[in-house]
């Protein structure tokens, strides 16, 4: 039986087109199963089961006709191959009703060896299976050439659905995929409108606007329909983040940090009120946070000051991941790293607390759209923390806090917005109970935690069996804050305006003194100076560019005693 037939053999057969020229824009909206022609000449050849039910029967008819031509069963060339991409390609409804053919077929089978005609036989499977005599039949044509584990395959049905396709010219398509596919979204409904006075004018073809809705849907890619219409982010956002685990590591081995914004109103000492912002570090494995601090920005010194608090407390990790922002990758922080992206690049730069120590450095992605550039939270898993039922939800919405909370955007704001605001004190002590609470809560759905334990718990698991680095005294020192590159003088002094009164230039700043230092000065050398910023007053601490400590300078002109936050703040 012939299964396979070219668009010449189907020219002008009930449900075909009659001229070849039609036939041919027919067969592109198509979706019968097809293959590269064997014979000479190529072209693709299309398979009986998926051709409009009339044309199979009038295919079926010109076979059974007295002198129609029949290959021998010998020669019978059956794609069994095409038959199971067909199969895997049905519905679950449609691969149960072909094992219904086969059961029905193994029934119509012992019927024929107990001795029963094929006649009786055919009438006795249709009524079990609520078909008819000729459609047993022509299971049976399907599959006559087959082993019975290829019956399956051959009796799922070659119904594709509707195949026949509204008029729709190509240049109308193009015109409303153009103004379809924008980043300003406009709605089908409109662009459709727009789609119907461009037809008026080009005599365009267009479908009805469910067609064409239809159309957006199925014939353009979900992908590139996210692309051009929701941007970059909306796309990389689809993509599934990879699964890390971290049994692999353990306790402090790598951390990763990052700044909340609080909704809350704060009342700082000088009076202002402002909503203040908390620089994170957390424990990778075990997710417990390590140490914070509150600021009115996220900057350099919370950064460096809360990994002084996570060193001296827990000691040195072996890796960090962080945001490429101007706080986090801040030269003091990571200078001197090689794949650093952040501000110009000086010879002179000295090397950064993470250099010194031999931290390795790993950035986050930044998602741009359009003018925005966004960090990319999946890459770091302290910001799951800040998510729905995160540190906001305790922190932030704390009954302390009540008439001070802000809302998460405009659009909720509570209805005693800005009643109040509380004050520094007060914010710093709820924050410090919400965190202690926040690692020692059991049940948590991690890795390591599996529902149990507490990150606390996790932690101290780990933490009690790692390799931990301690932080050494010249260590310490690292995470004072780092001044600019400083020339000193010949006399081997040099000046700080750190603490001097903000807007006074020259006068007013702290000299400082080592004798060790004269021969910088000689040379002209630059040296970077670490100082702790509320004792200005008493000495510094003196390094080569390269992080190799020279000497303490002692203080002999102290002029400025305000910290450096304060002059920050200014």
């Amino acid at each position: 039986m012939k299964e396979w037939y070219s668009a010449k053999d189907l020219v002008g057969l009930p449900g075909i087109p009659n001229s070849k020229t039609s036939l041919a824009r027919f067969l592109k909206c198509s979706l019968w199963e097809s293959r590269k022609r064997q014979a000479r000449g190529g072209g693709k050849e299309y398979h009986l089961s998926s051709l409009p039910a009339e044309t199979q029967a009038a295919l079926l008819k010109q076979q059974s006709e007295p002198g129609a031509k029949r290959s021998p069963k010998s020669k019978q060339n059956t794609d069994t191959e095409s038959l199971w991409m067909r199969y895997d390609r049905a519905p679950e409804s449609m691969k149960a009703q072909a094992y219904k053919r086969v059961e029905a077929l193994t029934v119509y089978q012992s019927l024929i060896d107990n001795g029963v005609t094929k006649s009786q036989a055919a009438v006795t499977v249709a009524d079990q299976y609520d078909a008819n005599r000729a459609t047993v039949y022509r299971w049976l044509e399907k599959v006559k050439a087959l082993p019975r584990p290829d019956w399956p395959a051959a009796l799922v049905s070659g119904h594709t659905g509707r195949l026949k396709e509204a008029e729709f010219t190509e240049a109308a398509w193009d015109f409303f995929k153009a103004d379809y596919l924008r980043l300003e979204a406009p709605t089908v409904a409109a662009c459709y409108h727009r789609l119907q006075r461009a037809a008026n004018e080009h005599g365009w073809q267009i479908p009805a606007i469910r067609t064409v809705e239809r159309w957006a849907t199925h014939k353009i890619a979900a992908t590139h329909r996210v692309l051009m219409r929701e941007g970059e982010l909306a796309l990389m956002r689809r993509h599934p983040p990879i699964e890390r685990s971290v049994k692999d590591l353990h306790a402090t081995q790598w951390i990763n940090g990052d700044g909340y914004q609080h909704n809350v109103f704060v009342q700082f000492p000088d009076g202002s009120i402002d909503r203040p912002k908390t620089w994170f570090w957390q424990d990778v494995h075990s997710r417990k946070i390590l140490s914070y601090r509150p600021d009115r920005t996220e900057n350099a010194d919370t950064i460096r000051l809360s990994f002084g608090d996570l060193v001296e407390d827990y000691g040195v990790p072996d890796h960090a991941t962080i945001d490429n922002t101007r706080g986090a990758a801040s030269k003091w922080m990571t200078g001197g790293t090689r794949t650093r992206y952040r501000f110009p690049v000086k010879d002179d730069d000295p090397e950064g607390i993470f250099t010194l120590l031999g931290i390795q450095v790993h950035w986050t992605t930044v998602n741009k759209a359009g003018t925005q550039a966004k960090g990319h939270g999946q890459a770091k898993p302290v910001e799951r923390a800040f998510g729905v039922g995160g540190l906001g939800e305790y922190v932030d919405k704390h009954p302390d806090f009540a008439g001070a909370y802000t809302g998460e955007s405009t659009s909720t704001k509570p209805e005693n917005y800005a009643e109040t605001a509380v004050p520094l004190e007060t914010f710093i002590r709820v924050l410090n109970e919400e965190i202690i609470a926040w690692n020692a809560r059991v049940g948590r759905r991690t890795e390591m935690a599996m529902g149990q334990l507490s990150f606390d718990q996790v932690f101290e698991r780990s933490y009690a069996n790692a390799p931990i680095q301690k932080a050494t005294e010249a260590q310490r020192r690292l995470w004072l804050l780092a001044a600019e590159s400083i020339t000193v003088k010949n006399d081997g002094t040099f000046s700080l305006a750190a603490g001097a009164k903000v807007g006074q230039r020259g006068d007013g700043r702290n000299r400082y003194y080592a004798p060790e230092l004269q021969e910088y000065g000689e040379r002209r050398q630059k040296i970077v100076v670490r100082f702790d910023p509320d004792e200005l007053h008493l000495n510094v601490y003196a390094y080569t560019l390269d992080g190799r400590f020279i000497a303490r300078a002692d203080c002999i002109e102290a002029y400025g005693f305000g910290d450096t936050a304060a002059a920050r703040a200014w």
